[in-house]
Protein backbone atom coordinates (compact mmCIF):
# COMPACT_ATOMS: atom_id res chain seq x y z
CA UNK A 1 0.00 0.00 0.00
CA UNK A 2 1.40 3.38 -1.02
CA UNK A 3 1.54 6.30 1.39
CA UNK A 4 -1.28 8.14 -0.44
CA UNK A 5 -3.47 5.03 -0.29
CA UNK A 6 -2.64 4.58 3.40
CA UNK A 7 -3.61 8.18 4.22
CA UNK A 8 -6.97 7.78 2.48
CA UNK A 9 -7.63 4.47 4.24
CA UNK A 10 -6.59 6.06 7.52
CA UNK A 11 -9.09 8.91 7.02
CA UNK A 12 -11.86 6.35 6.43
CA UNK A 13 -10.83 4.36 9.52
CA UNK A 14 -10.59 7.45 11.74
CA UNK A 15 -14.01 8.67 10.60
CA UNK A 16 -15.47 5.33 11.68
CA UNK A 17 -13.60 5.12 15.00
CA UNK A 18 -13.68 8.77 16.16
CA UNK A 19 -11.56 7.77 19.23
CA UNK A 20 -8.31 5.82 18.82
CA UNK A 21 -4.63 5.55 19.75
CA UNK A 22 -1.55 5.63 17.53
CA UNK A 23 -0.80 2.08 18.60
CA UNK A 24 -4.17 0.84 17.39
CA UNK A 25 -3.61 2.39 13.95
CA UNK A 26 -0.05 1.04 13.78
CA UNK A 27 -1.31 -2.49 14.39
CA UNK A 28 -4.19 -2.12 11.90
CA UNK A 29 -2.01 -0.76 9.09
CA UNK A 30 1.03 -2.91 9.88
CA UNK A 31 3.39 0.08 10.20
CA UNK A 32 5.42 1.52 13.04
CA UNK A 33 3.95 3.85 15.63
CA UNK A 34 6.37 6.56 14.42
CA UNK A 35 4.97 6.23 10.87
CA UNK A 36 1.43 6.59 12.19
CA UNK A 37 2.44 9.73 14.14
CA UNK A 38 3.89 11.26 10.95
CA UNK A 39 0.73 10.33 8.97
CA UNK A 40 -1.52 11.88 11.61
CA UNK A 41 0.58 15.05 11.58
CA UNK A 42 0.15 15.30 7.79
CA UNK A 43 -3.61 14.81 8.11
CA UNK A 44 -3.78 17.55 10.74
CA UNK A 45 -1.80 19.92 8.51
CA UNK A 46 -4.24 19.14 5.67
CA UNK A 47 -7.11 20.27 7.93
CA UNK A 48 -8.31 16.96 9.34
CA UNK A 49 -9.99 17.85 12.69
CA UNK A 50 -8.01 15.86 15.28
CA UNK A 51 -6.99 16.61 18.82
CA UNK A 52 -4.86 14.54 21.17
CA UNK A 53 -4.74 13.92 24.92
CA UNK A 54 -1.63 12.88 26.84
CA UNK A 55 -1.49 10.38 29.68
CA UNK A 56 -2.23 6.72 30.24
CA UNK A 57 -5.77 6.96 28.90
CA UNK A 58 -4.85 9.48 26.22
CA UNK A 59 -5.18 9.13 22.51
CA UNK A 60 -6.63 10.90 19.51
CA UNK A 61 -10.18 12.11 19.06
CA UNK A 62 -11.93 13.42 16.00
CA UNK A 63 -13.89 16.63 16.34
CA UNK A 64 -17.60 16.89 15.54
CA UNK A 65 -17.05 18.20 11.99
CA UNK A 66 -15.49 15.24 10.25
CA UNK A 67 -13.72 15.58 6.90
CA UNK A 68 -14.47 12.95 4.29
CA UNK A 69 -11.69 11.26 2.34
CA UNK A 70 -11.05 12.29 -1.29
CA UNK A 71 -13.57 10.98 -3.83
CA UNK A 72 -12.75 10.49 -7.50
CA UNK A 73 -15.41 11.82 -9.90
CA UNK A 74 -15.71 11.26 -13.62
CA UNK A 75 -16.44 14.36 -15.72
CA UNK A 76 -20.11 13.39 -16.06
CA UNK A 77 -20.39 12.76 -12.30
CA UNK A 78 -18.81 16.16 -11.56
CA UNK A 79 -21.39 17.84 -13.81
CA UNK A 80 -24.17 15.87 -12.12
CA UNK A 81 -23.05 17.10 -8.67
CA UNK A 82 -22.98 20.69 -9.90
CA UNK A 83 -26.38 20.20 -11.56
CA UNK A 84 -27.88 19.02 -8.25
CA UNK A 85 -26.45 21.99 -6.32
CA UNK A 86 -27.62 24.37 -9.05
CA UNK A 87 -31.20 23.25 -8.40
CA UNK A 88 -30.97 24.82 -4.91
CA UNK A 89 -29.49 28.15 -6.01
CA UNK A 90 -32.64 30.24 -5.99
CA UNK A 91 -34.15 29.01 -2.73
CA UNK A 92 -34.24 31.97 -0.35
CA UNK A 93 -33.60 29.67 2.63
CA UNK A 94 -31.80 26.34 2.95
CA UNK A 95 -30.89 24.37 6.09
CA UNK A 96 -27.19 24.49 5.11
CA UNK A 97 -26.88 27.51 2.81
CA UNK A 98 -23.37 28.58 3.83
CA UNK A 99 -22.16 25.00 3.60
CA UNK A 100 -23.64 24.70 0.09
CA UNK A 101 -21.67 27.76 -1.03
CA UNK A 102 -18.49 26.40 0.58
CA UNK A 103 -18.98 23.00 -1.07
CA UNK A 104 -19.33 24.55 -4.53
CA UNK A 105 -16.22 26.69 -4.08
CA UNK A 106 -14.13 23.70 -2.99
CA UNK A 107 -15.61 21.50 -5.66
CA UNK A 108 -15.03 23.90 -8.55
CA UNK A 109 -11.51 24.83 -7.43
CA UNK A 110 -10.48 21.16 -7.53
CA UNK A 111 -11.62 20.64 -11.13
CA UNK A 112 -9.37 21.02 -14.18
CA UNK A 113 -9.72 24.33 -16.00
CA UNK A 114 -11.48 22.80 -19.03
CA UNK A 115 -14.10 21.19 -16.75
CA UNK A 116 -14.61 24.49 -14.93
CA UNK A 117 -15.32 26.15 -18.28
CA UNK A 118 -17.70 23.35 -19.25
CA UNK A 119 -19.62 23.70 -15.97
CA UNK A 120 -19.72 27.49 -16.38
CA UNK A 121 -21.53 26.92 -19.69
CA UNK A 122 -24.13 24.80 -17.90
CA UNK A 123 -24.52 27.57 -15.31
CA UNK A 124 -25.17 30.13 -18.05
CA UNK A 125 -27.60 27.97 -20.00
CA UNK A 126 -29.62 26.01 -17.43
CA UNK A 127 -31.44 27.49 -14.43
CA UNK A 128 -33.85 25.84 -11.99
CA UNK A 129 -35.89 29.00 -11.56
CA UNK A 130 -37.93 29.36 -8.38
CA UNK A 131 -40.22 32.34 -7.77
CA UNK A 132 -38.97 34.71 -5.07
CA UNK A 133 -41.70 34.57 -2.45
CA UNK A 134 -40.17 37.31 -0.25
CA UNK A 135 -40.84 34.96 2.67
CA UNK A 136 -37.90 34.35 4.99
CA UNK A 137 -37.73 31.12 6.96
CA UNK A 138 -35.24 31.90 9.76
CA UNK A 139 -36.25 28.78 11.70
CA UNK A 140 -35.76 26.38 8.79
CA UNK A 141 -32.51 24.90 10.11
CA UNK A 142 -33.95 24.61 13.62
CA UNK A 143 -37.00 22.74 12.29
CA UNK A 144 -34.70 20.57 10.18
CA UNK A 145 -32.80 19.54 13.33
CA UNK A 146 -36.04 18.93 15.25
CA UNK A 147 -37.18 16.64 12.45
CA UNK A 148 -33.85 14.77 12.20
CA UNK A 149 -33.74 14.34 16.01
CA UNK A 150 -37.31 12.95 15.90
CA UNK A 151 -38.47 15.41 18.55
CA UNK A 152 -41.68 17.32 19.18
CA UNK A 153 -41.66 21.11 18.92
CA UNK A 154 -43.79 23.71 20.64
CA UNK A 155 -44.09 26.60 18.20
CA UNK A 156 -45.75 29.97 17.84
CA UNK A 157 -47.46 29.77 14.47
CA UNK A 158 -49.08 32.51 12.40
CA UNK A 159 -51.77 31.00 10.18
CA UNK A 160 -53.98 32.82 7.68
CA UNK A 161 -56.52 33.71 10.37
CA UNK A 162 -54.73 33.84 13.72
CA UNK A 163 -51.56 33.28 15.73
CA UNK A 164 -51.42 30.34 18.11
CA UNK A 165 -49.16 28.21 20.29
CA UNK A 166 -49.20 24.52 19.44
CA UNK A 167 -47.11 21.40 19.84
CA UNK A 168 -46.31 19.51 16.67
CA UNK A 169 -44.45 16.33 15.78
CA UNK A 170 -42.77 16.92 12.40
CA UNK A 171 -42.40 13.98 10.04
CA UNK A 172 -40.22 15.85 7.55
CA UNK A 173 -39.80 18.88 5.32
CA UNK A 174 -40.45 19.44 1.64
CA UNK A 175 -40.01 22.39 -0.69
CA UNK A 176 -42.48 23.38 -3.39
CA UNK A 177 -42.68 26.49 -5.57
CA UNK A 178 -40.11 28.33 -3.48
CA UNK A 179 -41.72 27.66 -0.09
CA UNK A 180 -40.84 25.16 2.65
CA UNK A 181 -43.54 23.01 4.25
CA UNK A 182 -43.49 20.87 7.38
CA UNK A 183 -46.14 18.11 7.58
CA UNK A 184 -46.58 17.29 11.25
CA UNK A 185 -48.99 15.74 13.71
CA UNK A 186 -50.59 18.58 15.66
CA UNK A 187 -51.38 17.53 19.24
CA UNK A 188 -53.78 20.49 19.54
CA UNK A 189 -55.94 19.43 16.58
CA UNK A 190 -55.17 15.70 17.05
CA UNK A 191 -54.53 15.24 13.33
CA UNK A 192 -51.95 15.71 10.62
CA UNK A 193 -51.48 19.29 9.45
CA UNK A 194 -49.10 21.02 7.04
CA UNK A 195 -47.25 24.07 8.40
CA UNK A 196 -45.46 26.63 6.28
CA UNK A 197 -42.02 27.07 7.80
CA UNK A 198 -41.90 30.81 7.06
CA UNK A 199 -44.99 31.23 9.25
CA UNK A 200 -43.32 29.64 12.30
CA UNK A 201 -42.52 32.72 14.36
CA UNK A 202 -40.83 31.07 17.32
CA UNK A 203 -39.53 27.66 18.37
CA UNK A 204 -40.44 27.69 22.05
CA UNK A 205 -39.41 24.19 23.12
CA UNK A 206 -37.99 21.01 21.64
CA UNK A 207 -38.33 17.70 23.45
CA UNK A 208 -38.67 13.94 22.83
CA UNK A 209 -42.13 12.43 22.52
CA UNK A 210 -43.38 8.92 23.40
CA UNK A 211 -42.95 6.60 20.40
CA UNK A 212 -46.07 4.87 19.13
CA UNK A 213 -48.50 7.24 20.85
CA UNK A 214 -49.44 9.21 17.73
CA UNK A 215 -50.51 7.97 14.26
CA UNK A 216 -47.52 9.36 12.37
CA UNK A 217 -46.33 8.26 8.90
CA UNK A 218 -42.88 6.68 8.91
CA UNK A 219 -41.49 9.20 6.41
CA UNK A 220 -42.37 12.36 4.57
CA UNK A 221 -42.41 10.30 1.35
CA UNK A 222 -45.12 8.05 2.80
CA UNK A 223 -47.14 11.11 3.81
CA UNK A 224 -46.90 12.69 0.35
CA UNK A 225 -47.84 9.41 -1.35
CA UNK A 226 -50.95 9.15 0.83
CA UNK A 227 -51.81 12.76 -0.02
CA UNK A 228 -51.51 11.91 -3.72
CA UNK A 229 -54.25 9.27 -3.40
CA UNK A 230 -56.57 11.20 -1.07
CA UNK A 231 -60.21 10.41 -1.85
CA UNK A 232 -62.44 12.57 0.35
CA UNK A 233 -63.99 14.32 -2.66
CA UNK A 234 -64.31 13.71 -6.38
CA UNK A 235 -63.12 16.91 -8.09
CA UNK A 236 -64.35 17.71 -11.59
CA UNK A 237 -63.65 21.07 -13.23
CA UNK A 238 -64.28 21.93 -16.88
CA UNK A 239 -61.69 24.28 -18.41
CA UNK A 240 -61.30 26.46 -21.47
CA UNK A 241 -57.95 26.59 -23.30
CA UNK A 242 -56.89 29.51 -21.09
CA UNK A 243 -57.93 27.57 -17.97
CA UNK A 244 -55.91 24.56 -19.14
CA UNK A 245 -52.78 26.69 -19.59
CA UNK A 246 -53.13 28.09 -16.08
CA UNK A 247 -53.68 24.68 -14.46
CA UNK A 248 -50.71 23.12 -16.24
CA UNK A 249 -48.38 25.15 -13.99
CA UNK A 250 -49.96 23.95 -10.72
CA UNK A 251 -48.61 20.51 -9.75
CA UNK A 252 -51.56 19.52 -7.53
CA UNK A 253 -54.20 20.04 -10.23
CA UNK A 254 -51.99 19.16 -13.21
CA UNK A 255 -51.89 15.48 -12.22
CA UNK A 256 -55.67 15.25 -12.73
CA UNK A 257 -55.75 17.31 -15.93
CA UNK A 258 -56.82 15.91 -19.30
CA UNK A 259 -56.70 18.15 -22.36
CA UNK A 260 -59.03 17.81 -25.35
CA UNK A 261 -57.73 17.95 -28.94
CA UNK A 262 -60.41 20.42 -30.05
CA UNK A 263 -60.78 22.80 -27.12
CA UNK A 264 -60.12 23.04 -23.38
CA UNK A 265 -59.87 20.16 -20.95
CA UNK A 266 -61.08 18.77 -17.65
CA UNK A 267 -59.70 18.13 -14.17
CA UNK A 268 -60.96 14.78 -12.91
CA UNK A 269 -59.37 13.51 -9.69
CA UNK A 270 -59.77 12.77 -6.00
CA UNK A 271 -58.76 15.32 -3.34
CA UNK A 272 -58.86 15.50 0.43
CA UNK A 273 -61.10 17.76 2.49
CA UNK A 274 -58.27 20.09 3.48
CA UNK A 275 -57.62 21.01 -0.16
CA UNK A 276 -61.14 22.34 -0.89
CA UNK A 277 -60.46 25.85 0.39
CA UNK A 278 -57.20 26.04 -1.52
CA UNK A 279 -58.81 24.86 -4.78
CA UNK A 280 -61.55 27.48 -4.37
CA UNK A 281 -58.99 30.27 -3.90
CA UNK A 282 -56.95 29.03 -6.86
CA UNK A 283 -59.88 28.56 -9.28
CA UNK A 284 -61.80 31.74 -8.40
CA UNK A 285 -59.57 34.13 -10.44
CA UNK A 286 -60.14 31.91 -13.52
CA UNK A 287 -63.61 33.43 -13.88
CA UNK A 288 -65.55 31.80 -16.72
CA UNK A 289 -62.47 29.86 -17.84
CA UNK A 290 -63.20 27.24 -15.13
CA UNK A 291 -66.54 25.64 -14.26
CA UNK A 292 -66.69 23.44 -11.16
CA UNK A 293 -68.95 20.44 -11.76
CA UNK A 294 -68.14 18.49 -8.58
CA UNK A 295 -68.20 18.46 -5.59
CA UNK A 296 -71.19 20.51 -4.48
CA UNK A 297 -69.24 21.59 -1.36
CA UNK A 298 -66.62 23.31 -3.53
CA UNK A 299 -69.30 25.13 -5.53
CA UNK A 300 -70.81 26.45 -2.29
CA UNK A 301 -67.41 27.64 -1.04
CA UNK A 302 -66.83 29.56 -4.29
CA UNK A 303 -70.33 31.09 -4.14
CA UNK A 304 -69.66 32.25 -0.59
CA UNK A 305 -66.34 33.81 -1.57
CA UNK A 306 -67.91 35.62 -4.52
CA UNK A 307 -70.70 36.99 -2.31
CA UNK A 308 -68.18 38.16 0.33
CA UNK A 309 -66.18 39.89 -2.39
CA UNK A 310 -69.33 41.54 -3.74
CA UNK A 311 -70.27 42.72 -0.25
CA UNK A 312 -66.79 44.09 0.28
CA UNK A 313 -66.83 46.26 -2.82
CA UNK A 314 -70.50 47.17 -2.45
CA UNK A 315 -70.02 48.57 1.06
CA UNK A 316 -66.49 49.97 0.89
CA UNK A 317 -65.92 53.64 0.13
CA UNK A 318 -63.85 53.95 -3.01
Amino acid sequence: MSKAERLIEMMITINAKRDFTAGELAEEFSVSKRTVMRDLQELEQAGFPLYSEVGAAGGYHILKERILPPIAFSESEAKAVFFACQALQFYRDLPFEQERISVMKKFLNCLPLDMQKSIAQIQNKVVFWIPDRHCNSPLLKSMFLVTINRHAATIRYSSTHAESIRTIIPIGLYAMNGLWYCPAYCTTANQMRVFRVDRIRELIEEKPYPRGKYPIPASVQEYLEKTEVANDYHLKIQLTDIGVKRCETECLLARGLTTFPADGGIIDMEINHGALEWVADYILPFGSHATVLEPAELIEIIKKKIFELYQHYNTSKL
